[in-house]
């Protein structure tokens, strides 16, 4: 088979997703600048240490290998980050990915797998986002990453190359098989964030918002499982290799936890209670956002096989105490 290139695969979904990739015999050449991933995360394929931006090295990595797909995982993701250094966000997610796609369209690339958000809905009216919902994002974060999808239409627009962005919702979870998982210094993922004060890595967590117009006041979420949202990129190549048209789809189950029931959950996998502390709203956060995710089941025939709450918990407890015993490098 031709040669793919994952880049950002030594991080914590691109991972996921190029060991997916491996397993099943995909020959992948992995392009990540190690900013906030790990050499250990890459489990398959022959990895370049260098920046998606770096054009004089995107066109070599495409020539010398004969790429004929792209999976771009390559990006910034903390939001509040985001709004304190935009033009951070803008350069990596969105200029960077302009000169990722120029470099693919030089070299005949045919096909290109987007890592994409549901950030791009903002605050959507009722709560959950199908997706012809408008978009309006509320962050720079948001824009970065819908200015990359509008690019890749324009794109798949004037040339033979399609597409296939994929709108995450809230990521959780870690390879049941305990090999890699989110390790990410300071993350700001709750789950991420509730299982390192299990383990003595942080002495609490906080609540943001406890008066929101939701059943316990709290925000609620759509949390997929990493290796689910994984599989669905492999649907989505298949769907294009097999001539399928470019899309935008959503991926999540379609219910939603809010932050009590996620807290619970972990303290009755973890068999201790939390120090919680209740703090005020942050700027921006939606009450509640969910994903209509009908048009993924139906157009790729993507079915999750790790939707349930306690089961997403437990994984990501078990990579954090892994952790514990063996840091990733």
């Amino acid at each position: 088979m031709p040669k793919i290139l994952v880049t950002g695969a030594a991080g914590y979904i691109g991972s996921h997703v190029a060991r997916q990739l491996g397993e099943r015999g995909e020959d992948l050449v992995i392009l990540d600048n190690l900013s906030t991933g790990f050499r250990s995360a890459v489990l398959y394929g022959d990895l370049v240490i260098g920046d998606t931006g770096d054009r004089d090295l995107v066109a070599r990595v495409l020539a010398d290998n004969d790429i004929d797909t792209v999976l771009h995982f390559a990006a910034h993701i903390v939001v509040p980050e985001s709004v304190a250094n935009p033009l951070k966000y803008y350069r990596n997610n969105t200029s960077n990915t302009r000169n990722l796609l120029e470099c693919c369209v030089e070299a005949g690339v045919k096909h290109m797998i987007f890592s994409s958000t549901a950030a791009v809905y903002g605050i959507p009216a009722e709560g959950a986002a199908s997706e012809d919902t408008p978009t309006a994002p509320i962050n720079p974060y948001g824009w970065s990453k819908l200015m990359s999808e509008q690019m890749l239409k324009d794109v798949s627009a004037a040339t033979p190359l399609r597409h296939v962005a994929l709108r995450y919702f809230n990521v959780a979870g870690a390879d049941p098989g305990g090999r890699i998982g989110q390790s990410t210094p300071e993350a700001t993922h709750l789950l991420k964030v509730a299982c390192e004060a299990v383990v003595g890595k942080r002495p609490g967590l906080s609540v943001f918002g406890t008066d929101y117009a939701t059943p316990d006041g709290t925000c609620i979420r759509d949390y997929i499982h990493v290796e689910d949202l994984a599989a669905a990129h492999l649907k989505a190549l298949d769907h294009l290799r097999a001539g399928g048209i470019s899309a935008t789809l959503n991926c999540g189950y379609g219910k939603g936890f809010s932050v009590r029931e996620m807290l619970r959950m972990v303290e009755k996998v973890a068999g201790m209670k939390l120090d919680v502390a209740e703090g005020p709203r942050r700027a921006g956060d939606p009450p509640e956002l969910i994903a209509r995710a009908e048009r993924i089941r139906e157009q790729l025939g993507w079915q999750p096989a790790h939707d349930d709450l306690e089961h997403i918990v437990r994984t990501a407890l078990d990579w954090e105490r892994r952790l514990l015993r063996q840091p990733m490098v």
